[in-house]
C-alpha cells in the first residue's frame, strides 16, 4: 500500500486516498450523527478537498479521518471513527497520534473539531472546549442533506 504512515501489527494508516473504501466510508458516515444522510457525491467532494487518513487492517478498511486545513495557519478535524468490530484496541489513539504528527500538519495556531462523545480521546490531544465560545459563529443548515 502506498504512503503508508504508520504500520503496527497488520494494522496501517495511509494518505493514498486511491486504497479509500469510499463506500464502506459513506455508509458509516452517512449513519452518524454529524452528517446522516450525507449524499456520496457530496461525501466524495469532502473527501477529495481533505488531507484523508484511512485505518487499516491488511487491505481493508476499518477507520477514517479527515482534515480540512490551509496547510500554514488552521486545521479542522472531521468524520474520525473507528469500526465498532475494533474499538478497544488504541487504534482510535493511534490514528489521532498519526494525524497529529503528521509533517504538513505543523506549526497551525489553531486545530478545530466538534465531537458529541469523544472528548476524552481528544483531551489527550490537547484539544479543550473553547474558552471564549462567544467569538464562534456558524451558518447552520441542519436539512441540506434531506433536500
Amino acid at each position: 500500500m502506498k504512503n503508508i504512515l504508520a504500520q503496527k501489527e497488520n494494522f496501517s494508516i495511509s494518505t493514498d486516498k486511491s486504497k479509500l473504501d469510499l463506500q464502506y466510508i459513506h455508509k458509516f458516515i452517512s449513519s452518524s450523527y454529524w452528517a446522516a444522510g450525507i449524499p456520496f457525491e457530496t461525501l466524495k467532494r469532502s473527501i477529495d478537498g481533505s488531507k484523508c487518513f484511512g485505518l487499516f487492517d491488511g487491505n481493508k478498511q476499518i477507520g477514517f479521518a479527515r482534515v480540512v486545513t490551509d496547510y500554514a495557519t488552521f486545521a479542522y478535524l472531521a468524520d474520525v471513527f473507528v469500526d465498532e468490530n475494533y474499538r478497544g484496541k488504541g487504534l482510535a489513539t493511534w490514528l489521532m497520534e498519526t494525524i497529529i504528527s503528521y509533517p504538513e500538519l505543523q506549526g497551525f495556531r489553531n486545530w478545530f473539531l466538534a465531537t458529541r462523545d469523544a472528548h476524552n480521546l481528544y483531551k489527550k490531544f490537547g484539544f479543550t472546549a473553547l474558552d471564549q465560545p462567544e467569538r464562534f459563529m456558524r451558518k447552520n443548515d441542519p436539512n441540506v442533506y434531506k433536500r
